[in-house]
């Protein structure tokens, strides 16, 4: 018997602020790999950056503006219910569902640090990751530690018409 799965894809960050460059990724992933949804998966504080410029309910709110006529992406807080701003947390808690698929969405920029995420070879054997090129990072991330160490079934780089903008950029306007 073949369970159909629930393909969604997660899209983590402090979205300070959300931007287009999310919106677009989010498009593209769905499109591509025929995901049922993207969730936004909107954290308090990133621990790899200074504390946001917008408080979470305003980003939240941003999100829920930008999203509100797309029908397959939507914007969740889910630290509170799982007491948790850890990736491999939110993976485990929509993992026990065993219909889902998750498909970890992420910058390019994101992928040179990956490994020094808390449990992130844990993250990698429980999800599909998804990398988009951003803009001066390729080789970087190409040439990271976990690029190198998965192989392209569990990670997809996507070459993709980038949205060149990012929300520090945005932040500094």
């Amino acid at each position: 018997m073949n369970l159909k799965k629930n393909k969604i894809g997660i899209l983590g960050g402090s979205f300070d602020p959300a931007h287009k460059g999310h919106l677009a990724i989010s498009k593209e992933t769905i499109k591509r790999f025929k995901l049922k949804k993207v969730v936004w998966a909107i954290t308090k504080k990133n621990p790899f950056k200074k504390k946001s410029s917008l408080n979470l309910k305003n980003r939240i709110k941003i999100c829920k503006i930008i999203l509100k006529k797309i029908k397959n992406i939507e914007v969740k807080f889910y630290e509170d219910k799982i007491k948790s701003n850890k990736t491999i947390n939110l993976i485990n808690y929509l993992t026990k569902n065993k219909k889902n698929e998750i498909y970890f969405i992420m910058g390019a920029d994101n992928l040179i640090n990956f490994h020094k995420w808390h449990k992130w070879k844990t993250i990698t054997k429980k999800c599909n990751i998804i990398v988009y090129d951003r803009h001066g990072y390729k080789k970087k991330s190409l040439n990271s530690k976990t690029y190198k160490s998965l192989n392209r079934e569990k990670l997809k780089f996507i070459i993709f018409n980038k949205v060149n903008i990012s929300s520090s950029q945005l932040r500094k306007i």
